[in-house]
């Protein structure tokens, strides 16, 4: 079998699935000051592990975000909640937004 080139856009994709994520179990204490520190320099806590270990890290900006799974019940109590309909998935999802910026005193985006 010979061997083919992959198209350029696609390398990057390549190299990413050959690396291995790591999980560590550590004490609260050490994932706390670990993520505190992340969290203050504005860098994932993957990044600031990579920072500890002086390892490079990808300098392309990260959209932040946080996340949470919903099932159906959840949307189901939300939609009653924010006055909906759970199929309305997209309102729900702009009115928690609105619910934590409003819990943070912050303005949603």
């Amino acid at each position: 079998m010979s061997e083919r080139k992959l198209p350029a856009k696609w390398q990057q994709s390549a190299k990413a699935a050959k690396a291995v994520q790591v999980a560590f179990d550590m004490d609260e204490k050490v994932q706390y000051c670990i993520r505190k520190q992340a969290l203050d320099e504005g860098i994932s806590p993957s990044d600031q592990i990579r920072h500890i270990l002086e390892l490079p890290v990808n300098r392309k900006p990260k959209r932040p975000r946080l996340t949470v799974s919903l099932n159906g019940e959840d949307y189901a109590r939300l939609a009653e909640r924010y006055s909906l309909e759970p199929e309305q998935q997209l309102e729900i999802k702009r009115k928690v937004m609105e619910e934590l910026a409003d819990y943070t005193g912050q303005q949603a985006e």
